[in-house]
């Protein structure tokens, strides 16, 4: 046992140590903050509001426990000039990879927008569908990109972890109503393009605006998100061709149009993106 040991430097056993209490916590809170906030009854706002409550106490106890204690240990401090032009890269990238996909169909007459007979038009509503929504991004970002995969990457290396780690938020999303193959197959590649955007960062601003961005573009575009149904327009897309291509219930992320999109978003984050110093 003692020359097993030895064969640890402190370096490692002390990233053992922290990634290893950060996904206890991430464990932890993944069970314990949807039961706590279940009486919300609201079931995109439990799972939103969840997972950033959990991201959190993971990011903040590891954080203040045995780093600097700044937000940039687990990828979120600011930097003028690099952060705010990360983000809007990231919203337009996101809500514009979504809007283009829908625009594409329309024009192809592949989908129509149609009115849901009897649905209420909740426009009002919309300001706190955004909050709930960023409060899901941001929550995602920091449990799935926050400090343990920063951590597993600096030691295990990037292809080592962004794989894994892609992997991991596909599955996190199997449970999600009309979930198929191709929705985790899609979500999956989501997963490692958003690590990609960290690594090609350094920093969460870009990965959050991607997620942020798409996310809130579907209210707007009457499709589902991840398999929940918003309907706060009072209309939704109707799609003229097979769920192969306009993803079911589980919405744009489970159709071949999200497969080309992301795609091209890889392109764009290495042809168009500066990559950090």
């Amino acid at each position: 046992m003692k020359d097993a040991l030895a064969k640890f430097n402190p370096d490692q056993l002390r990233f053992l140590v922290r990634v290893s209490v950060f996904v206890a916590l991430a464990l932890t809170g993944r069970l314990v903050f949807p039961l706590l906030l279940d009486p919300l009854g609201n079931l995109l706002m439990v799972s939103a509001l969840s997972t950033f409550m959990t991201a959190a106490v993971a990011n903040l106890v590891v954080v203040r426990g045995w780093e600097n204690g700044k937000a940039a240990d687990c990828g979120m401090g600011w930097l003028a000039g690099s952060s705010g032009r990360e983000l809007v890269y990231g919203l337009v990238g996101g809500a514009g990879g979504a809007a283009l996909i829908v625009g594409i169909a329309l024009a192809l007459r592949m989908a129509t927008f149609e009115v849901v007979p009897g649905a209420e038009r909740l426009w009002a509503n919309i300001p706190f569908l955004l909050v709930v929504l960023m409060f899901g991004a941001v929550g995602e970002e920091l449990l799935f990109h926050g400090y343990g995969f920063q951590s597993l990457a600096r030691n295990l290396g990037a292809f080592a972890t962004v794989l894994p780690v892609g992997v991991l938020f596909g599955l996190a999303h199997n449970g999600n109503q009309g979930v198929t193959g191709l929705a985790i197959f899609n979500t999956i590649a989501w997963g490692v393009l958003l690590g990609c955007s960290y690594l090609r960062t350094q920093a969460l601003w870009l990965p959050i605006g991607l997620h942020f961005g798409w996310n809130a573009a579907m209210p707007f575009l009457g499709v589902n998100l991840s398999g929940f149904t918003m309907g706060m327009t009072g209309y939704t897309l109707r799609w003229n061709i097979g769920d192969a291509w306009g993803g079911g219930a589980y919405g744009l992320e489970g159709g071949l149009f999200t497969t080309l999109a992301v795609a091209a978003l890889f392109v764009l984050l290495y042809r168009v993106v500066p990559a950090r110093d």
